[in-house]
């Protein structure tokens, strides 16, 4: 039987603020297993981003286990968990972040080429992408051409581009419209399901967290 994709034990996370103690993890459990997409559902403020930084090995802090694909994070130095990040994590963030001066294309090879694949295979993969998400057209294109949903659309295709084990989503339409919500996430979600990832994607919508296999809910830093 496979590890799980993640394990958190206990996690907890605090901050000084005027003097005062304030709690915004406080003992969070949470396995996900592989393949298995999971809607993190709370208010704003309720500590999604937060946790979502801890998955990712964003930042420190905390108390606590974070394992990822079987690793104990607490146990390794910062390469290793760049390492970790780069071979196992993608991420997609409510804005693109997406490389001003390079391609929609440029900028799905990028990351493959950290992780060692040949520019003719990051090509192939780019295109792949961009295609499934019906931007076949728009491959040239810099950010500054691109709508949006466009713009978000490639965000999508850069995280998926290394095929990572967990895909990490800080409300990925949350910039966007109903409808173009409504189409991005189910590429998203067609996507990841196709190249067997796992997903936790932290969202307000409950419509959209019902399109997940399963939902956790975030109240006051614990899992609910």
């Amino acid at each position: 039987m496979s590890d799980p994709v993640v394990r958190l034990t206990e996690l907890a996370r605090s901050f000084e603020q005027g003097g005062v103690r304030i709690d915004v993890l406080n003992g969070v459990n949470l396995t996900i297993e592989p393949g298995e997409i999971v809607a993190l559902v709370g208010p704003s403020g309720s500590g999604k981003s937060t946790m979502l930084q801890a998955v990712g090995l964003l930042e420190g802090g905390f108390s606590g286990k974070i394992e990822i694909a079987g690793q104990d994070a607490s146990t390794l130095d910062s390469a290793e968990r760049t390492t970790l990040r780069r071979d196992h994590l993608g991420f997609v963030y409510q804005f693109h972040h997406l490389l001003p001066d390079f391609t929609a294309r440029e900028n799905i090879v990028l990351p493959q080429l950290l992780l060692g694949v040949s520019r003719a295979d990051a090509v192939v993969r780019a295109e792949q992408l961009l295609g499934a998400l019906g931007l076949e057209h728009r491959m040239d294109h810099r950010p500054s051409k691109l709508s949006g949903g466009e713009q978000q659309r490639v965000a999508v295709a850069r995280a998926l581009a290394n095929k990572p084990q967990l895909v990490l989503a800080d409300e990925p339409t949350g910039n966007l419209d109903e409808k173009t919500s409504e189409r991005v996430l189910g590429e998203f979600l067609e996507l990841v399901r196709g190249q067997g990832s796992a997903a936790l994607v932290a969202t307000h919508n409950e419509r959209l967290a019902a399109r997940m296999d399963r939902v956790v809910r975030l109240h006051e830093g614990r899992i609910e």
